[in-house]
């Protein structure tokens, strides 16, 4: 199937996927005192990155304070030390 560049557009999933995460890396930040860019490269250097983004549909229906808690828990598994 041929779809037009001008009648493309970005999947509910996308959308709400994007979301989600730019809600959970700010709380993640804020929470331990972290600006945003390096959130990111924190998350991103332990592997909480990578499960953000393939388990965040179960992610996002959790209470925001779980959710943050379980990426801290995945990068002080894998060395993270704040």
């Amino acid at each position: 199937m041929n779809v037009d560049a001008k009648t493309k557009q970005i999947s509910k999933e996308t959308v709400d996927k994007v979301g989600f995460i730019s809600f959970i890396v700010p709380e993640f930040a804020k929470s331990y005192k972290m600006s945003m860019p390096a959130s990111y490269q924190y998350l991103k250097k332990y592997g909480a990155w990578d499960y953000l983004n393939e388990n965040w549909w179960a992610l996002h229906t959790e209470n925001p304070f779980w959710t943050v808690r379980y990426l801290y828990d995945i990068c002080y598994k894998n060395g993270g030390l704040r």
